[in-house]
């Protein structure tokens, strides 16, 4: 990565070890970014309330409510994502993230009557969104958005943008797996990407990157295993179920962290055919596909280059 000296600092945020990289010592500059990150945090939350999110949730099937401009445009994002063909982008689909509570005490496979039942109040269409007034509207009684699937890559990306605006020209910040990079040191910025179900430090392969988000999904983040299954916390909004298929996790990289949020949980939904062929027609995203065959699926490497690691992987590519 460089040669130069590091100072890192860190904290726990949004419920994940935040890391922020300088190239000189500047603990205030990290205490305003660590601030900076808990305003939205507190905006965004759905683990605790007061929060705007919050708000919108309880009053479902109530009432409209207004929400400040932050919320309102991440909202609308999702919503887009969200309401696209087979898409298994979902903002409305805090209800079944808190039936399975994958990654919390008491997870478990629930019952099928109980899945159906959230799945009828899990419809993205059933957000209401009023651009003059700017207010938000959940038409079910029941209905929860969660923005946990793309609040990190916003917020990343709000990090990058202050961070420019305070003269910094070369810093990473890493929330919890989505890392935004500034700046060009000694060339580019080495990421590693992890080997699924292995240990902490286990890597299949590095990425060097200039001025880009690095985004990671992966099966084996959150699960829990129940009758001889794992069950992982990558749900698919149409059926209820984690998504089952050939990959064990998907890396975008992308100029905006906030692209890489959209694209990774699209990406994998899609599968690596769908994947590839969706990438084609996106210049400014690239992605790198892990499978449980242990192949490495990369994209057209016009964002990144990447270097492997564990010999055990077979890499190819989109066109192969």
């Amino acid at each position: 990565m460089s040669d130069n000296p590091v100072w890192s600092y860190s904290a726990v945020l949004m419920g994940s070890p935040v890391l922020l990289k300088l190239f000189s010592p500047n603990p205030a500059l990290a205490s305003r970014v660590f601030s900076l990150i808990k305003k939205y945090e507190d905006l965004f939350t759905v683990n605790r309330t007061p929060s705007q999110v919050m708000d919108i949730n309880l009053a479902a099937g109530r009432h409209p409510v207004h929400v400040s401009r932050p919320v309102y445009e991440l909202i609308k994002c999702a919503r887009d994502a969200s309401v696209w063909p087979n898409s298994t982008f979902n903002l409305a689909i805090g209800p079944l993230v808190k039936l399975w509570r994958i990654g919390f005490q008491g997870d478990r496979v629930p019952a099928a009557s109980d899945i159906a039942a959230r799945l009828r109040i899990t419809r993205p269409q059933d957000v209401v969104l009023d651009d003059v007034a700017g207010t938000v509207f959940l038409a079910q009684p029941g209905m929860e958005i969660d923005l946990g699937a793309i609040a990190k890559g916003f917020i990343a990306d709000r990090v990058r943008d202050d961070l420019h605006q305070q003269g910094v020209s070369e810093a990473l910040i890493n929330l919890g797996g989505n890392v935004q990079t500034l700046g060009t040191p000694h060339g580019a910025w080495t990421i590693g990407v992890k080997k699924p179900f292995a240990g902490a430090d286990a890597l299949v392969g590095t990425i060097d990157v200039v001025n880009k988000s690095v985004v990671t999904s992966g099966t084996y983040e959150r699960y829990f295993e129940q009758d001889g299954k794992r069950w992982h916390h990558i749900l698919d909004p149409r059926t209820g179920y984690p998504l089952e298929n050939e990959l064990d996790s998907v890396a975008v990289i992308s100029s905006d962290s906030l692209d890489g949020d959209i694209w990774t949980t699209l990406l994998f939904g899609m599968g690596v055919e769908q994947g590839c062929a969706a990438l084609r027609q996106r210049e400014d995203i690239d992605a790198i596909f892990v499978t449980k065959n242990r192949d490495i699926i990369l994209s057209s490497q016009r964002q990144f280059r990447f270097t492997q690691t564990d010999d055990s992987y077979r890499v190819t590519d989109c066109t192969a």
